[in-house]
């Protein structure tokens, strides 16, 4: 935190956290193409203390908002105050202006809203040495601008074609698996990955990721023939790939077991469940009570009726 605002903070801040003293304020040291798009009537003051807990140490000395001429949108005036001129001020101020972008995204808006960081400066070094432009903190700003101003690297693999996907290398069978692992039946891509596996380019625990991945997300009709065709054809990777297959196999004859157990039990507990209840209806005829009204009681049909020998 700054625990010793010197003087110079304390009489600024005072001064600009006045709303109307804040409106000429803009007034005069607006961009005119900004000025021209905000509606300073609509100057709001907010609290400066919106910076992630790494930045507390310098809190943005004066945060407004202010809505476009428009009225469709935000603007927002982040004004800072330095006696002592700041090598890297351009980036902390890019640094506030995305803190407050998030802040204002967290209000529950959907577009982001245009952040004006302002620097008033009043130091004994004269004019301000550095470069307000943050990009100018780069060791190649041009290289620098490109990429903060253009689009961000995409890699939309649901787009790249497979046989260029063949020509990745070592991310190939990754990138292969992860474009298709929803769509089709893993065991059509057979041939590809046979290609990867016998290029070497995978290793052991990559593999096993793999058909886990696959085994978890995929769907495969018959894995454990898919993962021994692989086991056939990628020989050097055949003991881990046929461990997989048997233990798939293993688990296929527990859970065949399982279910038949539990099928059993169930089967078990509704001839129970009959048993009991013929034993009463058997005891109702026995009391002259009517078919009929027997049938009702219990819920049990003629046929069932007809197993009771008297």
């Amino acid at each position: 935190m700054k625990t010793t605002t010197t003087p110079h903070d304390a009489l600024f801040k005072q001064f600009l956290t006045h709303t109307e003293t804040a409106r000429d304020f803009l007034q005069q040291h607006l961009p005119a193409t900004l000025l021209q798009s905000c509606d300073l009537a609509t100057l709001r003051l907010e609290s400066g203390n919106f910076v992630e807990e790494d930045l507390r140490a310098y809190y943005s000395d004066v945060l407004y908002s202010l809505k476009t001429g428009e009225g469709d949108g935000y603007v927002y005036c982040l004004i800072e105050h330095q006696s002592s001129p700041d090598r890297h001020m351009a980036f902390r101020l890019m640094r506030y202006a995305i803190a407050a972008m998030q802040r204002h995204l967290d209000g529950g808006n959907d577009r982001l809203p245009l952040v004006v960081p302002l620097l008033f400066y009043h130091g004994q070094v004269t004019p301000y040495p550095y470069s307000m432009r943050w990009l100018d903190e780069f060791g190649d700003p041009a290289l620098a601008g490109q990429l903060y101003t253009g689009d961000f690297p995409l890699v939309d693999i649901t787009v790249i074609p497979d046989d260029e996907i063949m020509q990745h290398r070592r991310i190939a069978i990754l990138e292969l698996l992860q474009k298709h692992v929803r769509q089709r039946d893993l065991a059509e891509l057979t041939e590809q990955l046979v290609t990867l596996l016998l290029a070497g380019y995978t290793t052991d625990e990559q593999l096993v990721s793999l058909m886990n991945y696959m085994l978890q997300v995929g769907d495969t009709a018959t894995p454990e023939s898919f993962i021994r065709e692989l086991a056939r054809r990628a020989p050097q990777h055949e003991e881990v790939l046929m461990t997989i297959a048997q233990k798939l196999e293993q688990k296929g004859r527990l859970e065949g077991i399982q279910l038949g157990e539990a099928k059993g039990r169930q089967e078990g507990r509704q001839e129970g469940m009959l048993e009991g209840k013929l034993q009463v209806a058997r005891t109702m005829l026995q009391n002259g009570i009517d078919r009929r009204s027997v049938m009702q009681m219990t819920g049990l049909s003629d046929d069932d009726l007809a197993q009771i020998h008297h």
